[in-house]
């Protein structure tokens, strides 16, 4: 008789291995770099890294700079320096490991498996950071569009909680508990199906949350004040100036993303005239584009605006690169054309001298302030003075006073220079903004 055959036992894979990123603790940092003259920029990006990872709550183990000729479509770096990775993380006491390069989800699965251990990317890490950052329903909102976006073919590890989420995906009783029961469907596909129904669930919510803020962001257009965008890196000191300037209370922490909702707060120029100051997200190098869509309502608060105040962090030795990855979200957002004035922040612990020479020739409306100790700030305020004026025009009107709500709108949204009365007309040498010109184009002397 055939003696029966024992089937072979198949390797088990890491992907079977469950795990939340919130219980685990200590972290290496893996960057890569091209070339000799780059490994500079990677130790400094790793610092950057270690800035993210600490602001989450991960204690850093290491930090490694590792030279790439070539990157390898399934583990992203070579055999090699993958067994000199390895041999560190075993003789580590690290529970997870952080590629500061986007990886793609094979080779996350790959290197999973190789190193037996929770292995992320910078993008996931963003999105983990703005998660454990979110307050109010809309950034709450935003951000889990955006995990669950960025989830969806990286499914290995969602199945431990999927269930959970087909009871309460689509919001209602009717719920995503019945794609449980598909016979012959393949686990994935069921996740699949999950997952874009939470997206289309989260994507109603959102555009109610949104059409609130549109109708904020029409109130303040119809005001005719002009609205300035604080703009910039994260951590480059827009909450700092903000309260500065308006004792605004927003939350000030030497972390990054320390603020994820808007403020708004209104503040009088020393020549009287009334301005609105909208403290935003801060922007950081690569961020994901998952995030940029779904925190798109947020972020184009810098679009609907008159004039950007593009914070920038003149210490840090990365801040040229910060100024670009600023631009680079604006042009995305479409705003890279507004009127700008760049404000160098921290000038009081700047070293590199240089930095500040360069962007003040890069970028022609500068100026140097230190928002922590209010310097700077008379600089500061003259040039907004001078950037509202040029949105504004000096006219001459002639309103007949059975009219006179029109001077009532004009003495409301502009700035009456010379009034007389001429007969049964108003004679009005008026400073106006660009939006009500229309309104008084009949009254216009010429």
């Amino acid at each position: 008789m055939k003696k029966k055959q024992t089937p072979l036992k198949e390797e088990k894979l890491y992907e079977d291995i469950r795990y939340e990123l919130k219980d685990l603790k200590t972290v290496m940092l893996v960057g890569c770099y091209e070339g000799s003259r780059e490994k500079k920029i990677c130790e400094e990006h790793l610092e950057e890294l270690a800035s993210l990872s600490d602001t989450y709550g991960f204690t850093i183990y290491d930090k490694i700079s590792c030279p790439l000729r070539k990157i390898d479509s399934s583990t992203y770096l070579g055999k090699g320096k993958l067994q000199e990775l390895n041999a560190l993380s075993n003789a580590s006491e690290c529970d997870v490991i952080i590629f500061d390069e986007e990886i793609t989800p094979n080779q996350q699965k790959n290197l999973e498996n190789l190193f037996k251990k929770p292995v992320i990317d910078r993008t996931e890490l963003i999105l983990e950071v703005f998660a454990k950052r979110a307050h109010s329903k809309e950034a709450r909102l935003q951000i889990e569009l955006a995990k669950t976006r960025y989830q969806l073919p990286r499914l290995k590890r969602l199945w431990t909680h999927l269930s959970r989420q087909a009871g309460t995906a689509g919001g209602g009783s009717g719920g995503g508990g019945g794609y449980l029961k598909g016979e012959g469907e393949k686990q994935i596909e069921i996740d699949k199906r999950i997952l874009k129904k939470r997206i289309a669930f989260l994507q109603s919510q959102l555009k109610e949350v949104r059409a609130q803020r549109t109708m904020q962001r029409q109130g303040r257009l119809r005001s005719g004040i002009p609205i300035f965008a604080i703009v910039g890196y994260t951590n480059s000191g827009k909450s700092t100036l903000l309260n500065a300037l308006t004792d605004a209370n927003v939350l000030m922490e030497d972390k990054l993303f320390a603020t994820l909702e808007t403020t708004t707060r209104k503040f009088i120029l020393p020549n009287h005239q009334e301005i609105l100051l909208i403290d935003t997200v801060g922007f950081i190098r690569k961020i994901p584009h998952t995030l940029v869509e779904s925190f798109k309502s947020t972020l184009e608060e810098a679009l609907f605006t008159d004039i950007l105040l593009h914070i920038v962090d003149v210490s840090s030795p990365l801040a040229e690169e910060q100024a670009e990855a600023t631009f680079e979200v604006l042009k995305e957002l479409g705003s890279e054309k507004k009127p700008t004035i760049t404000v160098l922040n921290k000038i009081d612990q700047c070293e590199d001298k240089s930095m500040i020479l360069r962007f003040r020739l890069k970028y022609t409306k500068t100026v140097m302030i230190s928002a922590s100790k209010k310097e700077g700030f008379d600089d500061l305020l003259e040039m907004i003075e001078t950037e509202v004026k040029a949105l504004r025009r000096v006219v001459t009107l002639k309103v007949p006073q059975s009219k006179y709500h029109i001077v009532s709108e004009l003495m409301d949204k502009g700035q009456i220079l010379e009034s007389e009365y001429e007969g049964n007309n108003i004679i009005l040498k008026v400073e106006i903004p660009q939006e009500i010109e229309h309104k008084i184009s009949e009254f216009l002397v010429p």
